[in-house]
């Protein structure tokens, strides 16, 4: 019976537990997705948590522990003995239980290899520990479905069916001569189509595409994007099969790309969680609070200089918001186009030109817009045609400026290896308010000569 996660649920968990009920809670999680054990056991204590999973069937248990947020599992892992925590090695992936060794200490980590029951389970493991967890070797997994480029189709058949019992999914079988050189892949069609005496070397796909080893885990996202692929092999300098990376893993890096950009674009210096300690989480936000606040300072100290003209016509300061907000909201729109083209790796500056122009066309034709209706509307409302004329060509100036800020600046920032990111949000709102009330007051005292 499917249980839906409730509130009252959690509260007959919890009084479970402290009746020692093991039936209820194995009666009730026994048809649940353990994703779904998972958003029951955030709501739990740690001792709670570790209770229910010692109740579980260790698959369920590695897969759970699998799946926890970093910061979670790495507290949560310290309530458990070495022994405990290679229960549930033995039964992961091997990308999956080298990412949670990596959580652990030096010492922790060497138990746990050690009393490991599979020997090549812990060789593959101690292989990927050698990798930086940002590139393709941290990314892949040991475990996939290899055969060689001479065997006949009735030997990889029951090679094939060896080598599954490790491997969770297949999505592809990899084609590797007598160096294991990667040499091309295996369709399953084409092998159960096949007579049993048939070459592989007779009947294999050469077209294959592979990454290397070093190879950035963004250039890892980019290729398996760009052609669609559920895995991808990788292999080292020489073209040697070493594992596979699979789409969940790259799902993984993506989220955590846009929960990057979206932080360093809304000001957040750090990847923080809501759950983080409050030092933590003020520290992450208060660099472009301050520097903010500088922009707000100058802002005001800039308008200082206008006091006097502001005097002689107070409905200039009206629309000072107005100016400073439009040029920011230009800005953040532009900025964030570019960054999601540099994201997904394509090749912006090809057509520079073509791409500078369809800018100012899209910047004109808002700024044209946007302009007239602001003239109308303060027309309308004032009575007074030069106050109008002057927010509108002031208004009209700052979106193509804005605009063109909000281009630039991420496509400069990218060519010196700067986050992109960085550019948005606080960085160009302030710059926009700035130079919107220079061209505001400077368009203002061409026209009303003040």
């Amino acid at each position: 019976m499917q249980v839906e996660i409730t509130r009252d649920y959690i509260d007959q968990v919890e009084e479970a537990i402290a009746r020692d009920d093991r039936s209820f809670i194995l009666e009730t999680m026994s048809d649940m997705y353990p994703a779904d054990i998972t958003t029951v056991l955030y709501e739990l204590d740690t001792n709670e948590s570790k209770y229910v999973l010692d109740l579980l069937p260790p698959e369920v248990g590695a897969e759970i522990l699998s799946d926890l947020d970093y910061d979670i599992r790495t507290d949560f892992l310290q309530y458990f003995t070495s022994q405990e925590i290679a229960r549930y090695v033995n039964l992961m992936d091997s990308d999956d239980a080298v990412d949670i060794l990596n959580e652990q200490n030096v010492q922790r980590r060497e138990e746990v290899i050690a009393l490991l029951d599979n020997e090549e389970k812990a060789e593959d493991i101690l292989d990927l520990l050698h990798y930086e967890e940002d590139c393709a070797g941290g990314l892949m997994a040991k475990e996939l479905i290899k055969v060689n480029i001479n065997w006949r189709v009735r030997q990889c058949i029951e090679e094939i069916r060896r080598q599954a019992e490790d491997v969770e999914r297949i999505y592809t079988v990899y084609v590797v001569d007598n160096r294991d050189i990667l040499v091309g892949r295996l369709s399953i069609k084409a092998l159960l189509l096949s007579k049993d005496d048939k070459l592989v070397k007779d009947i294999y796909n050469p077209d294959v595409i592979s990454i290397e080893s070093f190879r950035d885990e963004n250039e890892v996202v980019s290729v398996m994007q760009k052609y669609d692929l559920e895995a991808i092999p990788v292999v080292n300098i020489q073209g040697r099969l070493l594992g596979r990376i699979t789409i969940d893993d790259v799902i993984d890096v993506m989220q955590e790309q846009a929960e990057l950009s979206r932080q360093l674009m809304t000001g957040i210096t750090e990847n923080v969680e809501e759950d983080d300690s409050v030092f933590r989480i003020s520290r992450s936000r208060i660099p472009w609070l301050i520097i903010g606040m500088v922009g707000g300072l100058l802002a005001a100290q800039f308008m200082g200089f206008f006091e006097a003209d502001i005097a002689i016509l107070p409905a200039l300061a009206l629309f000072v918001p107005l100016i400073t907000a439009t040029g920011g909201n230009v800005g953040i729109q532009s900025s964030s186009i570019i960054i999601q083209t540099l994201s997904s790796n394509a090749v912006i500056f090809e057509n520079f030109a073509q791409r500078i122009f369809k800018l100012i066309m899209v910047a004109l034709l808002n700024a044209l817009i946007i302009s007239a209706l602001v003239f109308g509307f303060t027309y309308l409302f004032r009575q007074d045609f030069k106050l109008s004329l002057v927010v509108s060509v002031a208004l009209f100036s700052v979106v193509m400026l804005a605009s063109l800020m909000g281009t630039l600046t991420p496509m400069v920032l990218d060519k010196f290896g700067i986050n992109p990111a960085v550019a948005a949000g606080p960085f160009i709102t302030t710059a926009n308010d700035l130079l919107g009330l220079a061209i505001y007051f400077g368009v203002a005292h061409m026209l009303y000569e003040l």
